[in-house]
This record gives structure tokens, sequence and C-alpha cells, in this order.
């Protein structure tokens, strides 16, 4: 099953696509440009539609989601934690 999807191997975050997922699941990432997988654990429950980190990133770090910068790391982040407004701020303001 598919839980979460990326377009490129650079993205550092991807997209959750299942209803429910838990603190502690083991989650298959689809990359799409590759046509392959990857596994990562979610470190925090994480709504459908939000956010997965598929690398750790550190404070001022820039968010590549859809190979677009989409604004930069305000609190560090780890592999399979919730990427959302709480740790990431737009480089707009």
């Amino acid at each position: 099953m598919i839980h979460c999807v990326l377009h490129e191997e650079k993205d550092s975050v991807a997209v959750v696509v299942v209803e429910g997922i838990t603190a502690g699941q083991d989650m298959t990432a689809l990359i799409l440009d590759d046509d392959r997988t990857i596994q990562i654990k979610a470190g925090a429950a994480i709504p459908i539609g939000h956010k997965v980190a598929v690398k750790a990133m550190a404070v001022g770090d820039t968010v590549i989601k859809y190979g677009t910068d989409i604004g930069k790391v305000v609190e560090s982040i780890k592999v399979g934690d919730h990427a959302h407004v709480h740790n990431i701020k737009t480089k707009r303001w």
C-alpha cells in the first residue's frame, strides 16, 4: 500500500494520501519520477493531505515539495515528522 507520494528523489517532503497515519507506523512512499518506493516510519500522527519529512532538515534548510521550494525550516525536522506550519514557514515574508 502507498501511504504518501513525492515527485522527485530530491524532494524533502511527501504528501500523505491515506487516512489514519499514526505515530510509529511504517509507511511506503512512492517516488513518482522513478516509479520506486522508499520506507519511512511516521514520527507522529499525520492527517491525509499533510506533509511528512522524507529527509532530516535543520533550521534554515529549504523545503522541497514536488521539485519546488515551498519554504524554510524554522524548527528542526526528523525523517517521519509531520511537516507543517509549526516547523515550516514561507520565504515570502
